[in-house]
């Protein structure tokens, strides 16, 4: 093997071109966050600004999201420590936590609309409408991680994913504690700013 074919998974950089990618998007969803949530606290100063009580569901689903964070670094423990039974059982424990907060969300659109604060329309204020758009496209995100965790699952069921081949699961865990950090931080600017 030469000295070009062992520099191919390597970018100039040092690091692995999708190493590298994953974090050019994890900087982008920042960016677009940091976005939404100084154009909440802009907003928020103009007036017209409907005060409602957080939904309850929303420190559910922050809990949740954190016990998956736990089960995806167990699953990344695993993996290293070639446990190939404990990094499915965490794997697989990790995208159920994730269902669940998805259905949470869900439920948290729904006492919303019960509570009649709605995205749009005429009877919409800016303060629904931007709790709709934090959670919804935090949920977008989860959704995209949710894809990513089960390819890495299937890899595993294939004994795919072990010790040697660490790339799969270090960029899926890596983008997993982000999404959970993301949340906990919308959750607490949320109490803290609404």
């Amino acid at each position: 093997m030469n000295a070009r074919a062992l520099n191919l998974n390597k970018s100039t950089t040092g690091i692995h071109p999708l190493k590298f990618t994953l974090w050019l998007l994890i900087m982008s969803i920042i960016m677009m966050f940091a976005a939404f949530t100084s154009a909440y606290i802009v907003r928020r100063e103009e007036g017209n600004w409907l005060e409602f009580n957080l939904p309850n569901g929303l420190l559910i689903n922050s809990i949740l999201i954190a016990v998956s964070s736990i089960a995806m670094q167990w699953a990344y423990i695993s993996a290293k420590k070639d446990n190939l039974n404990a990094l499915k059982v965490a794997l697989l424990l990790t995208f159920s936590l994730g269902v669940a907060f998805l259905i949470g969300q869900w439920n948290v659109w729904g006492e919303l609309v019960t509570n009649k604060i709605f995205f749009g329309g005429p009877t919409a204020n800016p303060s629904g409408s931007f709790m709709y758009v934090l959670t919804g496209v935090h949920g977008f995100h989860l959704i995209t991680g949710l894809i990513f965790l089960l390819i890495v699952i299937l890899a595993a069921l294939r004994y795919r994913v072990h010790a040697k081949n660490l790339l799969q699961m270090e960029l899926c865990t890596t983008y997993w504690h982000f999404l959970g950090a993301l949340w906990v931080y919308l959750y607490v600017f949320l109490a803290v700013y609404h």
